[in-house]
């Protein structure tokens, strides 16, 4: 994981909204892009960035991939932004 990824990862709105959803748990990537009027292969665009910078998690299930939020990774994301605030001592 890179800062930078996960910046990368944060600033378009869909993968912000992906994020969203997942907080109430998983979905599986067809339940997600029947949320987004996108094509599939620009969500699996946005699905690389998320796995990248390691928001999410995925786990095969039979044919279906079930998109997992990696909350750890978010947490250390917010403490290494909220460290730029802190005095340099």
């Amino acid at each position: 994981m890179t800062i930078n990824a996960i910046f990368e990862a944060l600033s378009h709105p869909v993968r912000r909204e992906i994020l969203r959803l997942l907080r109430a748990g998983p979905f599986s990537a067809g339940d997600l892009a029947n949320r987004f009027d996108l094509t599939k292969p620009t969500l699996s665009v946005h699905f690389a960035k998320l796995r990248e910078a390691n928001l999410v998690t995925v786990e095969r299930r039979g044919n279906s991939l079930i998109y997992h939020l990696n909350i750890s990774i978010l947490e250390e994301a917010l403490s290494a932004f909220l460290a730029f605030r802190e005095p340099n001592l």
